[in-house]
């Protein structure tokens, strides 16, 4: 038991406490300690079902460390970020994102390899897989992919950093900063209680298209001599298009199984959801600026967080969203 768990822990016994000695406070006092030991008990019985495998891992004791590493990171890029950077001049960041890029590329291939080996690849019907809680080797290795690819959103958390240092904050949008704070925090709860089975397709697309992607990215911060050679860049939303119809196909094929005993069928709602979402976001972006030959439209593109400091930078911004907002191109 880690420390964060045992402060845990400690916090439900003082709750416990507390209320018992103090049954006869103010009405107000007796519902507030009411509330907060049936909340830190539910707490406690939720976290028995946890994979016992993943409990010492990194980050993996509680999601409280998570999230206060998420809540730094929004308020940064949204608000203290662009302040400190306000009559600063950007940073030239060209060798750091070509080592960064071609890194995510390594780290992606890498994390593709292990879904195939672990599961995807090895057994896994595309139907109806389930998370094998065994400690055989191949379970415990598709829960250590997973626990990688939860780790992965955090470094993915740069790609907002960069922005605010180069001073692009035209590229920090709602959806950019939603997507990059909430996949890390729905991601703990899949690795602490379905690290493996069905819920893990969607990962092992988002590392394909993360190749492809971040390989872009690459090439493009190598400079104007490698152009040439991206004449695929017009292909990049079709590919994403295509990764949250397979998504949202996958998924949604359990609620037309007879019987699936998946162990927790709430992240195959997430999942759904969050793949349905997506994709509708996508086909209505594709709508305006393909079929229309407009840009995405403003509800999407331009609505960016509303701080005194969010301002143009009068720098070109005609360049490919590096994140999992919307890639495209603004001058399109």
């Amino acid at each position: 038991m880690d420390v964060t768990h045992g402060v845990a822990h400690l916090t439900i016994q003082t709750f416990k406490y507390r209320y018992r000695r103090t049954a006869k406070g103010a009405p107000g006092d007796m519902e507030f300690r009411d509330l907060t030991t049936r909340v830190g008990l539910w707490y406690e019985n939720f976290m028995k079902n946890a994979d016992p495998r993943t409990e010492d891992w990194f980050l993996m004791s509680s999601p409280l460390p998570q999230t206060v590493v998420i809540v730094a990171y929004i308020y940064f890029v949204t608000r203290l970020g662009p302040r400190l950077m306000e009559k600063r001049k950007a940073f030239h960041l060209k060798e750091v994102l070509i080592i960064y890029n071609f890194s995510v590329v390594a780290l992606s291939l890498y994390m593709c390899y292990e879904y195939v080996m672990s599961g995807w690849g090895t057994g896994y019907t595309f139907h109806c897989d389930l998370v094998d809680y065994s400690d055989s080797p191949q379970a415990v290795r598709m829960a250590g992919t997973c626990w990688l690819y939860y780790f992965s959103k955090f470094i993915e958390m740069f790609d907002t950093i960069f922005f605010v240092l180069r001073k692009k904050n035209g590229q920090i949008t709602f959806l950019h900063v939603y997507h990059h704070s909430i996949m890390p925090f729905t991601w703990w709860f899949g690795v602490r209680f379905a690290a493996g089975g069905q819920g893990t397709f969607h990962a092992l697309l988002n590392c394909v298209v993360h190749v492809i992607m971040y390989s872009y990215y690459g090439l493009s911060a190598l400079g104007p001599a490698y152009q040439k050679y991206l004449w695929w860049k017009k292909y990049l939303t079709t590919i994403q298009l295509i990764q949250f119809v397979m998504v949202t196909t996958h998924i949604w094929q359990y609620f037309f199984m007879k019987d699936c005993p998946y162990q927790f069928p709430i992240f195959i709602y997430i999942i759904g959801l969050y793949g349905l979402v997506f994709l509708l976001l996508f086909l209505n972006f594709w709508y305006h600026a393909y079929t229309k030959g407009k840009r995405l439209p403003k509800v999407l593109q331009a609505k960016t967080w509303a701080h005194p400091y969010n301002k143009t930078n009068g720098q070109n911004n005609s360049e490919i969203t590096n994140g999992n907002g919307f890639h495209h191109d603004k001058n399109e």
